[in-house]
């Protein structure tokens, strides 16, 4: 044992298993192994196998439906995301140069990207430096049917992912129970629609249908009241009890619901305009109703 070199051991064994005849040298060699294994690699080029997903995740639909997964930025996002649902972590070298996010990292494995990459993959003009790839959520009509309590978003071929995404988050904060939205509506995981949701999509149920009129019709009759925002309505908003089941329809923002659709509701509903304006935003629209219903359940 004493004609062992240093060079001889095996450092990827445990001390206690080396022929080295300097313990305390063998321990010294064995935590730097550690240390240096516990050193994320860097990924350098935008060739990268994770990084050609991430990009195909953040731009392509039919990628994210594959998957099952989309891609959320910033430290907002990251920290609201349930830990269950989280795949991978993306972060910056910068990034991790701050005491304060490696702290924040602590709990997570983690891959760290060049500057440049990050950059050229990143969906933002200026980004944050960290971004995580999650599991799409799964959710069934029935967790959105809560007896009187009901109170639902449905919407038809709306095209803006900022207005999607405006709605899922002040829907949240108006209580609804869950949004039904048909497959010509935008995808509700595309980049833009996360960012205004807010971390919401975390926890707003929805679920998207193939037939609208198939399932308007089904939950009309478990008793949801269904109420269209619509040009033809005579009768205010404001001027209908929404205490009881309901839902409220919001169609495309240049041509509103299809006469099929409006034809499924069982009242039409009118938000009143001054001037010259016709119409207002599909999500501001969705706002006043639901936070309508919101105030009159709350002085119930």
């Amino acid at each position: 044992m004493r004609g062992s070199r240093v060079s001889d051991c095996p450092f990827f064994m445990p001390y206690d298993l080396c022929r080295c005849p300097d313990d305390e040298i063998v321990v010294f060699l064995w935590h730097l192994h550690l240390k240096r294994r516990r050193k994320p690699r860097m990924i350098t080029s935008t060739s990268n196998q994770q990084m050609k997903n991430l990009t195909a995740l953040i731009k392509k639909a039919r990628e994210r439906k594959k998957q099952n997964a989309f891609v959320v930025e910033g430290i907002k996002m990251f920290l609201e995301a349930p830990k269950e649902w989280l795949i991978s972590v993306y972060v910056s070298e910068s990034f991790l140069q701050e005491e304060e996010h490696k702290k924040l990292l602590q709990e997570y494995t983690y891959e760290v990207v060049a500057d440049a990459v990050f950059r050229s993959v990143s969906d933002t003009q200026t980004p944050q430096g960290i971004l995580a790839v999650v599991k799409i959520p799964k959710y069934e009509l029935s967790d959105m049917l809560c007896g009187e309590k009901t109170h639902l978003l449905i919407l038809e071929s709306v095209q803006d992912p900022g207005n999607l995404g405006t709605m899922v988050r002040t829907g949240e904060g108006a209580g609804i129970s869950g949004i039904i939205m048909n497959r010509t509506t935008v995808d509700l995981f595309n980049p833009k629609t996360i960012r205004s949701t807010m971390g919401s999509i975390y926890r707003m149920p929805y679920y998207i249908v193939d037939d609208l009129e198939e399932t308007l019709a089904m939950l009309q009759g478990k008793g949801v009241h269904l109420y269209a925002a619509h040009l033809k309505g005579t009768a205010m908003y404001d001027a209908f009890d929404y205490t009881k089941a309901c839902g409220f329809l919001i169609g495309n923002e240049g041509n509103g619901l299809s006469k099929e659709i409006a034809d499924c509701a069982d009242t039409y509903i009118r938000i009143p305009m001054e001037g010259k304006v016709e119409s207002l935003n599909a999500a501001i629209s969705a706002t006043l109703l639901m936070y309508e219903c919101n105030r009159q359940r709350r002085k119930k």
